[in-house]
């Protein structure tokens, strides 16, 4: 390894443990054994993952108590039309208990078809595609499709451009499975994962010298991701939670660790 890839390692190891998790949604992920339920609840904790780390851990335990114990039996038992009334008066930032009853009615209804999430984005993969790209497309269309309603921001847009990060967040919490990622899916593999790019990332990337693109778009998260693939080729988003600690906790330094990778 070089020392680039050293540096990234020994990260790994310190901070790749699930005591450094709180605060990050991907938490309520290990309350469900069910890979039904997990995945329902990861679709949920990533699309509200953005804004005060605080408002999201609220807004997520929000939503997952009206849900149940048991996601995928409520949402697949219960009469379509109500989801809107369970979740009257929520509010996420920009969206809405209405954006939310659409998601999950759009999720439902992918279920109903496809028998899961997965199959669905299992259906839309090829094991030729470098990355996750167009399956993306293909299964944010058909949740968008069959939601029959706005979803708000919740859903990405990833033909626009978007970086996708939450999208991404949600894959790479399913796909991956360390002490931190729990998995569940096996339709994609790790190294068809594109980095979840958000502010934090995109600095320590340009950092490192993996992209000079001032952009957070979906063009710098997979250029970024190209490069942490030339380090690592079947799993490049191996050190995304390590890395994204640093901006999110704070008793650990993001400046300082770019100052070290500068120098």
């Amino acid at each position: 390894m070089n020392a680039r890839a050293d540096m990234l390692e020994s990260l790994y190891r310190k901070l790749n443990r699930r005591r450094y998790v709180h605060p990050d949604p991907l938490e309520f992920l290990y309350k469900y054994e069910s890979p039904g339920d997990r995945e329902i609840v990861a679709l949920v904790a990533s699309s509200l993952a953005y804004g005060r780390v605080a408002q999201i851990l609220k807004s997520v335990s929000t939503v997952l108590e009206g849900l149940g114990a048991r996601p995928m039996d409520y949402l697949l038992s219960l009469p379509p039309g109500k989801l809107s009334r369970v979740f009257k008066g929520f509010r996420h930032r920009f969206d809405s208990g209405r954006h939310v009853a659409a998601m999950l009615r759009g999720a439902r209804r992918v279920v109903e078809r496809y028998g899961s999430l997965e199959a669905c984005f299992a259906e839309a993969i090829g094991p030729g595609d470098a990355t996750v790209l167009p399956a993306m497309q293909v299964f944010v269309g058909r949740m968008t499709e069959l939601a029959g309603g706005d979803c708000g921001s919740l859903l990405p847009a990833p033909a626009r451009g978007s970086a996708c990060k939450r999208l991404n967040l949600m894959l790479r919490w399913l796909v991956r499975r360390d002490e931190v990622d729990p998995g569940g899916w096996s339709c994609v593999r790790p190294g068809q994962l594109i980095v979840p790019l958000d502010t934090h990332m995109h600095k320590i990337a340009l950092a490192l010298g993996m992209t000079k693109r001032k952009t957070a778009d979906m063009t710098t998260a997979l250029e970024v991701t190209a490069a942490f693939r030339k380090i690592l080729p079947d799993d490049p988003v191996r050190y995304d939670f390590a890395l994204t600690r640093l901006g999110i906790r704070d008793d650990m330094d993001i400046d300082a660790f770019i100052e070290n990778c500068e120098g």
